[in-house]
């Protein structure tokens, strides 16, 4: 019998079926808990209000020493094709037509603000087996390179694709992402940079408990303008930037994510499997049970072959 793809990972479910069984003894099993700041300062993004001028974009690359981008901040034709943060710039603002149209019955744009959106349960954290990213008070997930060992397990984790990585820096390579202005933030008192210098104000920063409260006013207070969602609310179980739109999210770049943390899972069966030692030994015991069980199989079917020719 072939043990090809599928078969394979009916044995590994199989065996870590078995494992979670053996483990589902109160005393063995953990159940998960936020570790998420109580009322983390945010931001709220109003995207009605953007108007896709790029100074958050300029902003960020001033207060952070980022390099200058190949094309000026005030060359709007950037925003002809979608962009993502790389390792060069922790935010970026893209332009959508979602269908929109105003009385000259002209297309309006939409314009998004991305970054990271600083979980309250951050997966990228969860995932760094040495610390090296972190959820602060403040509500930044903070990162220290000096505990990164470069093994980027945290952009494969993030949900909203966010860390980029320093490829081009082989002796000191660093994983990028927006910082919150956590420094400018916490010891200075400061506004982050690119909410400072937003012109038309689409951006309010402060506790996330008033910034929710302040995003349903605005909805209520106008739903013809709105759509009754706020995005960060609970997404991903919840982050510090929250966002209010015109138009559904969906149409203007944002991902659709589940709203219980992606923590929650991935430490529910980490603490399943290996709150005893002898967990992972059940575990691979138990797949190479079933792989020898298959490898007996198919050698009978190989014997049984040669026999009939």
């Amino acid at each position: 019998m072939e043990l090809n793809r599928r078969v394979f990972l009916k044995c590994i479910g199989a065996a870590g079926a078995g494992v979670a069984g053996a483990a589902t003894d109160s005393t063995a099993v953990h159940a998960w808990e936020s570790r998420a700041p109580a009322d983390p300062l945010g931001c709220l993004v109003d995207l009605n209000r953007c108007i896709g001028c790029r100074k958050c974009e300029q902003a960020c690359q001033t207060v952070n020493k980022l390099p200058q981008p190949e094309q000026p901040f005030d060359d709007l034709t950037v925003l002809d094709k979608k962009r993502r943060p790389d390792e060069r710039a922790y935010t970026v603002v893209n332009r959508y037509y979602p269908g929109r149209r105003d009385e000259r019955d002209q297309l309006v744009p939409t314009f998004v603000k991305v970054q990271c959106m600083h979980c309250q349960d951050p997966a990228c954290a969860s995932a760094c087996i040495v610390g090296a990213l972190t959820k602060k008070e403040n509500g930044a997930v903070y990162y220290d390179i000096s505990k990164c060992i470069g093994c980027r397990y945290c952009m494969v984790a993030c949900p909203f694709e966010i860390p980029a990585y320093e490829y081009h820096n082989p002796v000191t390579p660093r994983v990028m992402k927006c910082t919150f202005c956590y420094e400018r933030v916490e010891n200075e008192g400061k506004l982050p940079g690119c909410v400072g210098i937003c012109p038309v104000e689409a951006m309010t920063f402060g506790r996330r408990s008033n910034l929710l409260k302040i995003a349903k006013k605005r909805i209520e207070s106008d739903p013809g303008s709105y759509v009754n969602h706020v995005y960060g609310e609970h997404e991903a179980g919840g982050t510090s930037w929250l966002y209010i739109s015109g138009v559904p999210f969906d149409r203007v770049g944002f991902i659709q994510v589940p709203h219980r943390p992606l923590t929650e899972l991935a430490e529910t069966i980490q603490s399943s499997l290996f709150s005893y030692l002898w967990s992972p030994i059940v575990l691979f015991g138990m797949l190479g049970g079933i792989m020898r069980a298959f490898g007996s199989r198919s050698d009978r079917d190989i014997n049984d072959k040669g026999e009939e020719s």
